[in-house]
């Protein structure tokens, strides 16, 4: 009859035991005092400012807000519409500029009109400009009409420069 017995042994032990659950009680030191509202709002406050000032990680070399991106856009800035004394980033031609992780750069813009008389230097002289700023692999122009450019594309500073303010 001792084998038995042994054997139950033997099945008990290999029966997992489940842990003691967590209990917030368990944790919490009730010696403390109680946090009050303005503490907490400090607290909070304090998180916010942390996260609302953390910079992107350097490592990435392009992508949305990368030091490249932003010269590309400082760069674009510099170009003027012939006809208008507003830089063309200001004047809502610029759709968009992607820059990959490995620098390469997708300017998607449009033109006031198609008819307009710099439709065939305009795209080129973009090109270039994007090309030429250090650490850009390639560039490259992408001309949509779709959506067409209207005067609500542009910034308040062109606005204020045109007087349309």
């Amino acid at each position: 009859m001792n084998k038995p017995e042994k054997e139950n042994e033997f099945v008990a032990a290999e029966t997992p035991q489940k842990p003691p659950r967590a209990r917030v009680s368990d944790v919490v030191d009730t010696e403390l005092e109680p946090e009050t509202a303005g503490e907490k709002l400090e607290r909070k406050r304090d998180y916010l400012e942390g996260f609302l000032q953390k910079k992107p990680e350097g490592d990435a070399v392009g992508g949305a807000g990368s030091a490249l991106q932003q010269a590309v856009i400082d760069a674009l800035k510099e170009i003027y519409d012939p006809e208008i004394p507003v830089n063309i980033y200001d004047l809502g031609l610029i759709y968009g500029v992607e820059v990959s992780e490995d620098a390469d750069v997708e300017v998607i813009m449009t033109l006031t009109t198609p008819h307009c008389p710099v439709a065939e230097s305009m795209p080129g002289e973009v090109e270039l400009r994007a090309a030429s700023v250090p650490g850009v692999r390639d560039a490259e122009v992408n001309l949509v009409w779709d959506p067409p450019w209207s005067p609500e594309k542009m910034t308040d500073e062109a606005r204020l420069e045109l007087g349309m303010l």
